[in-house]
């Protein structure tokens, strides 16, 4: 097992290799127990705080360039698994991901990530089926497009495909497809609201201090754009053999009411 504190070109006998044409050495903490593993780190990178365990075999971690302030991460990368941090991703606090079994993480480029979030592609344990013996919980991987903001406390889990401009809202847990330009919430995220767009100025500490409209703040053209379903809309189509509702026998009641010129209600 190695340790490392720092974030520079590195290789040892087992293969590992951490490409990194400009020093990180605040706030670093590497573990490797694997074979064969790779850091590769954009030398425009900025990195507030990262935490690294590559528990087995062929993992890769890629960091992408950073204008903005940067990002807080602790990662776990399995046996051939994948983290990708696209361009001017930013967290709040630190953040957890884990990818293990082949799965692949990956954030777009100008993701903006909240307070207390975590990407999972994997439950961290395995559950059975009883019968069959089989894996009920495998993994599988998460996209996270890109300019998409996940609110406070939001989770995405394995399944996860989250389409560019879209919000992801406070405690939600993402586990499924979410197309681009949308506001998704709840547990499991469902859409709430389509066709939107959204900027990272601040409400408050960003003038001006009120934002009526976009005529107040500079606008990220590439981003806006109308929602894209995720597939065909499904029609009802009446069924050629729908079964036959047959009329049933007035009761008394029908009958009564019948005498005076009445028809129930149906």
């Amino acid at each position: 097992m190695k340790k490392l504190t720092s974030l520079a070109d590195f290789s040892d006998d087992d293969g590992n290799v951490v490409e990194s044409p400009t020093v990180f050495d605040k706030n670093i903490a590497i573990t490797i127990r694997g074979r064969n593993n790779r850091i590769i780190v954009d030398p425009r990178a900025r990195i507030k705080r990262l935490l690294v365990v590559f528990d087995c075999d062929n993992g890769t971690l890629i960091i992408g360039p950073n204008a903005r302030h940067g990002f807080a991460m602790n990662i776990r990368i399995g046996q051939d698994a994948t983290v990708k941090i696209g361009a001017d991703v930013t967290t709040t606090t630190m953040c957890i991901v884990s990818a293990v079994e082949g799965a692949t993480v990956e954030f777009g480029d100008d993701v903006m990530i909240a307070s207390e979030n975590q990407f999972r592609a994997d439950d961290g344990h395995p559950i059975f089926d009883v019968d069959t013996g089989l894996r009920a919980n495998p993994v599988k991987d998460i996209r996270i497009g890109s300019h998409v903001w996940f609110g406070a406390q939001a989770v995405a889990l394995g399944g996860a495909d989250v389409g560019d401009g879209s919000v992801i809202g406070f405690r939600s847990v993402v586990t499924r497809t979410i197309p681009n330009n949308c506001i998704a919430v709840g547990t499991p995220a469902k859409v709430v609201r389509r066709h939107i767009a959204w900027e990272r100025p601040h409400l408050s500490f960003v003038a001006p201090p009120y934002k009526p409209d976009i005529s107040a703040i500079a606008k990220s053209e590439g981003y806006w754009r109308h929602t894209e379903e995720a597939g065909p809309v499904e029609e009802t189509v009446p069924s050629e053999a729908a079964p036959v509702v047959r009329a049933s026998k007035p009761g008394i009641v029908e009958r009564v009411l019948g005498r005076f010129g009445y028809e129930k209600v149906r």
